[in-house]
């Protein structure tokens, strides 16, 4: 078929990859400009460079909505267009040119986590798995129908870097295996449940700031979901910042006051009490293993603290 791609970064790289490889034709490359945002500079393979590798005309667009896209999407005269990792929105007019329509790739379980950042999302919130969509584009953000959707189960050690390899596994054979249907005239797609479907902004510096009025569980999931190379989690103990690069949780239940560095647990760890209701003495800790201040050093937690007592905030005190 002849297969009209729009991609970006890694994950667009590694659809286009695999369309080409499955033998379709690429008669077109549409794909974002290079950035300086943190979070679209840690997996940022070209899909500028692999299509000019193959010779393929790319266009690079912020937005896909002037007429010039329309104009050389319809000059291609594709099968069906593909989407993986487009940033923002593509207008009917744009989406509805390939005969067979278009195909976007999402890296959720649709209808839930449509958006931005899902698998850090997902992992903070402890979903029991993650996984990959493919689906026909429609007026609404990530609510088309679903042609496939394929997951992987998060185990409890699992971080960001375990899922987003996982899942970027599957961007391609889920691309490809979904085109054969789409060739094979089958429109009986399976629609969204749209009672079940969440939506989720972009992650910024703000969402990585640890609130101790959370669950330690919670705050553990949302380190594991910003270990290198994505911003850490962090917090502030006095107005020096902390990067937390691990932790866990604890079995026992540690009372007091949210942020209170209390104890020494394990090799290298510092138990903090976590919760709104931490003075209750119900709760789990948070084990801190491993923190990086700004400078760039990293410590075991229990080096780092040499003292117990002191709270750990979210924001810098004097």
């Amino acid at each position: 078929m002849r297969v009209v791609v729009f991609g970006y970064m890694t994950w667009g790289h590694r659809t286009l990859d695999a369309v080409l490889a499955a033998g379709h034709e690429v008669p077109l490359v549409v794909t974002h400009p290079e950035s300086d945002n943190p979070y679209e500079t840690i997996f940022n393979d070209s899909v500028a460079e692999l299509a000019a590798k193959h010779g393929i005309p790319v266009l690079v667009r912020t937005r896909a909505d002037d007429a010039e896209v329309a104009e050389r999407i319809g000059a291609a005269d594709a099968d069906v267009m593909v989407v993986s990792n487009w940033r923002t929105w593509l207008p009917p007019a744009v989406f509805s040119l390939p005969r067979l329509g278009t195909l976007n790739v999402h890296d959720a379980l649709l209808p839930a986590y449509a958006g931005f950042a899902p698998l850090n999302w997902a992992l903070i919130n402890g979903e029991p798995e993650v996984g990959v969509t493919a689906h026909m584009m429609d007026g609404d953000f990530d609510a088309g129908d679903i042609v496939l959707q394929r997951a992987t189960p998060v185990g409890d050690e699992d971080t960001i870097v375990e899922l987003f390899d996982r899942t970027l596994a599957m961007f391609g054979p889920i691309t490809v295996d979904a085109l054969e249907l789409l060739a094979s005239g089958r429109t009986d797609w399976e629609p969204q449940d749209r009672s079940r479907a969440s939506y989720f902004h972009r992650r910024s510096e703000e969402d990585n700031r640890i609130d101790w009025s959370w669950p330690a569980r919670d705050i553990a999931n949302l380190v594991r979901a910003q270990v290198d190379p994505y911003p850490n989690a962090y917090c502030f103990h006095g107005s020096t910042r902390l990067r937390v690069l691990a932790a866990g949780v604890t079995d026992t239940p540690y009372g007091g006051t949210p942020g209170r560095i209390f104890i020494r647990d394990g090799a290298g760890g510092v138990v903090v009490v976590a919760g709104a209701d931490a003075r209750r003495g119900r709760n789990p800790g948070l084990v801190i293993r491993r923190v990086r201040t700004d400078d760039g050093h990293e410590h075991a937690a229990a080096e780092y603290f040499t003292r117990m007592g002191g709270y750990l905030t979210s924001h810098p005190t004097a």
